[in-house]
């Protein structure tokens, strides 16, 4: 499979109210949506693709997807079904409501790509960052990341 970056797209208008109305207080996969919403992009997966062949899924959907499915515990195969038939799911990915999902050899797929080209670091990373700074605003965390938990590679050495 090749990527061919895709943009990430605003949510589809009857996504978002049925989404809305369904989950009044939203739910998190709408939370990450609107609060973390260019959090992947899929240049940051270019290199785990080769430029020709069958297009792939977009990667910044499956990274959410393995986010999503991290969180509450599921299955690939679970995780596929959510993408097919949860309203808040279609809603973070920016999918209508009618879209068919895709095969859950997708995620194992994804996953190979990521450990095998050494990206696997980046979905944490990204997340850990983008919650932090969202929790600094809300002014319930210090200005700086605690030593811990600042990625590998942007340590400076003395």
């Amino acid at each position: 499979m090749s990527m061919y970056p895709q943009e990430i797209g605003p949510i589809p208008a009857e996504t978002m109210r049925v989404a809305r109305a369904a989950y009044p207080k939203g739910s998190l996969a709408m939370r990450l949506r609107d609060e973390l919403g260019g959090l992947y992009q899929d240049e940051q997966f270019g290199s785990l693709f080769p430029s020709r062949g069958q297009p792939a899924e977009a990667p910044w959907r499956l990274a959410i997807v393995l986010v999503l499915q991290y969180v509450e515990g599921l299955t690939d195969r679970q995780a596929a079904e959510a993408v097919r038939g949860r309203i808040d799911w279609k809603y973070a990915l920016g999918l209508e409501l009618a879209d068919p999902g895709f095969d859950a050899s997708m995620l194992s797929e994804f996953r190979a790509r990521l450990i095998a080209g050494h990206a696997e670091e980046q979905l944490l990373t990204a997340i850990v960052l983008a919650t932090y700074d969202i929790q600094r605003k809300n002014d319930s965390l210090p200005p700086q990341l605690p030593c811990h938990l600042i990625p590998y590679n942007q340590i400076k050495s003395g």
